[in-house]
Formats: structure tokens, C-alpha cells, sequence
């Protein structure tokens, strides 16, 4: 836990801070996508407008001994719309169990205590984030940006069409939003077992598919042992965790500062590579002795 509160940031001297001519047609890019998710990175851990991220990390250069070039302001704004941000986690021995939830996060609008206390002067405007996190590292494996009007269910098969095909999914355990025949097709399709309580006015589904099979039997289980029974059974009440990260998420702030929703994406999943590195940062590691 101590490191995560060191001030060290380490810069590899051999990284390309430069990007490569590629021969494509037009002006060639003049950073890496690297170096612009490096400047982003300390804009969102510092809480920083864009400008004073530059002086920032100009300041980080110098310290280092290091005559590079820092991306400007347009810059940084533009190649921020379409940044494939790197996102660092590790892998666990076995198969994957993921945990998946969802979260608002403001953009626009008061905040909560000015709105509470002088009222809300303008209307407030929202997104989703759709996080499915790695119960074992608990690192985020895959993460959606919707609007606010998106329903929950509908973005889980894009969240698990996220993860390698050959890597092998053990249990999903998501909220009873997801009982829905889309949520449980997608878990089958990719030979997991769904750990979704029953809505508590679900009704048996026609057993025309094996989700619908697996659902049913899941449905029986509730109503012989009973609701408390089968989430301690089933060891769904772990879904608490993935609850406990969005805490961390909104720990960067609040609000997301930027307005497109391109550059939204980009910025919220910098917070989750923040995040994750965080999470191997805090992670004891345990060696047994004798």
C-alpha cells in the first residue's frame, strides 16, 4: 500500500516517444501513442486541467534528463478522439471469473453540494461505464462507455467479446438486471456459468437453447433452497468487490472533463489502466516458507 502513495515515476529512456513514419498519406503524426497516453495518464492522476498537464510533464522531462519534445495543448486534444489506450493487467492461473457491474459518472452539470445548497441551476448529464473485473487479480478486463439512457443487460456480450477467445471464462456473476435471454446466451456461448439471481417476478423460460436450460435450473434452485440460500451457495455476494472498484473509479473525480464522447472513452479507460496498475501495485505477494 505504501507504493501507491510513492511520487517515482519511472520513464524508459528506449520508449518511442516519437512516432514512426508509417507512409501513409498526409502529415505523419509527431508523438506516439504512448507518449500521448503518458501526458493524458498525468493529466487524470493529478487532476489536472490539459495545459497545466504539459508544464507538468515538461517539468517530469527536465528532472529526468531528458530532451524531449512535449505535445501541446491541440494536440493532445486532438489525438485524444481516437487513442487506443493500453490497458496493463495480469492473468490468474485457471479460468477466468469475472464480476460485472455498471456505474454513472457526470459530465456535465453542478456538483452535489452546490446543487444541494443553492439548487440546481442547469440540467446534469450523464454516462454509463460498464466494468467487468478479474475476481482473482481484481484487475478490469473490459470496460463500455454508454450513454445514460443504455440499459445494462445489452453491453454484456461487447464486454465479453473483449476477452481473448482462448481464454477460458469460468463463472459471470452479475445483478439480477442481466437475467435476460441475450445475457445468458453470451455466457454459454462462451462455456461460463452465469452466477444472475432470478428477477423475483421470473417466470420459467421455454427450454429451446441450453441458456435457457441452465436458467431454469437456476430458477428451481432459487425456489427450493431459497434466495439467501443460493447466493451463499453460489458465492454471489463477492459481486461486492466490483462495487468497491467503482468507488476507486470515481476516486479520479467525480466528473469526466471531457465533452466528445470519443475522448470520454479515452479518458475513462486511462483511469482504468490507473487503476489496474494501482491494483499490482497493492498486491501483496504471499511466499510460503515452510
Amino acid at each position: 500500500m505504501r507504493k501507491r502513495g510513492s511520487l517515482l515515476i519511472w520513464l524508459d529512456k528506449e520508449m518511442a516517444w516519437l512516432a514512426p513514419h508509417d507512409g501513409s498519406p498526409g502529415r505523419p503524426a509527431v508523438f506516439s501513442d504512448a507518449a500521448i497516453q503518458f501526458c493524458l495518464t498525468i493529466k487524470v492522476l493529478f487532476k489536472l486541467p490539459l495545459r497545466q498537464a504539459t508544464g507538468m510533464v515538461a517539468s517530469l522531462l527536465k528532472m529526468a534528463d531528458l530532451d524531449w519534445a512535449v505535445p501541446d495543448y491541440t494536440t493532445l486534444c486532438r489525438r485524444q478522439k481516437t487513442l487506443a489506450v493500453q490497458i496493463p493487467y495480469r492473468r490468474a492461473n485457471g479460468p477466468l471469473n469475472l464480476l460485472v457491474d455498471s456505474t454513472g459518472i457526470k459530465f456535465l452539470g453542478d456538483g452535489e453540494w452546490q446543487a444541494r445548497k443553492h439548487g440546481v441551476q442547469g440540467r446534469r448529464q450523464w454516462r454509463k461505464v460498464h466494468l467487468a473485473m478479474d475476481t482473482a487479480t481484481s484487475d478490469i478486463r473490459a470496460v463500455e462507455f454508454t450513454s445514460s439512457s443504455d440499459g445494462d443487460s445489452p453491453v454484456l456480450p461487447d464486454l465479453l467479446d473483449q476477452i481473448p477467445e482462448g481464454e477460458d471464462i469460468g463463472t459471470v456473476t452479475a445483478d439480477g438486471a442481466y437475467d435476460t435471454r441475450r445475457c445468458h446466451t453470451a455466457i454459454i456461448n462462451r462455456e461460463a456459468t452465469a452466477i444472475i439471481p432470478i428477477r423475483k417476478n421470473g417466470r420459467p423460460w421455454k427450454e429451446n437453447c441450453p441458456a435457457a436450460i441452465a436458467r431454469n435450473e437456476t430458477l428451481r434452485a432459487t425456489r427450493y433452497y431459497g434466495r439467501a440460500f443460493w447466493k451463499r451457495w453460489t458465492g454471489y455476494h463477492v459481486r461486492s468487490r466490483i462495487e468497491a472498484k467503482m468507488r476507486c473509479l470515481k476516486a479520479f473525480g467525480e466528473r469526466i472533463a471531457a465533452r466528445d464522447p470519443d475522448r470520454q472513452t479515452a479518458e475513462i479507460q486511462i483511469r482504468i489502466a490507473l487503476m489496474n496498475r494501482f491494483s499490482a501495485l497493492g498486491t501483496a505477494n504471499i511466499v510460503r516458507v515452510g
